[in-house]
């Protein structure tokens, strides 16, 4: 089925700056409709601003673009519903860690404070050492257990 395989081409574009994670796995993927003329994908930034979109969208086209039955591919970035953290797939936290970055918490507490475990030992005992990252969806963290330092996906959810 067209579908299965443009999805399948979809799980092999990562996001440029994790590429152990895919934009399927980060729940980018909001609408996929194939039409005779070709398909349109639309696709959920995680971050407004993020630099590295025009490079996913380049990285979808050629992809799906792979695929016999496909002409045409088109590519847009929506922003309603807003990507939220919450998104993220269970194997997409697991390959988070596996790069080294703590995946989104999944509680927020009311004041908007939150917890990141850390990814190498798994332990709660962290804390925050500066909100901001070498990206603008990542936070520096550091693991008093372990004494790693380590970066944490920062949360997004229509609460905050």
């Amino acid at each position: 089925m067209l579908r299965d395989k443009i999805i399948e081409a979809l799980q092999t574009v990562k996001d440029p700056e994790i590429d152990s994670v895919s934009i399927i796995e980060l729940g980018m993927l909001d609408e996929l409709e194939i039409h005779p003329d070709g398909v349109l994908i639309k696709l959920l930034p995680t971050f407004m601003g993020c630099p590295a979109l025009d490079i996913i969208k380049n990285n979808v086209v050629k992809a799906v673009s792979s695929i016999d039955e496909v002409e045409k591919v088109d590519v847009k970035f929506i922003f309603h519903p807003p990507w939220t953290s919450d998104r993220v797939t269970e194997l997409g936290r697991e390959k988070l860690k596996e790069f080294g970055i703590a995946p989104p918490p999944r509680h927020i507490a009311e004041t908007g404070e939150w917890q990141a475990d850390c990814p190498y030992c798994g332990s709660t005992y962290t804390t925050m050492e500066n909100l901001f990252g070498p990206t603008a969806c990542r936070s520096i963290l550091y693991c008093k257990a372990c004494k790693n330092p380590f970066e944490a996906m920062k949360p997004v959810s229509t609460l905050m």
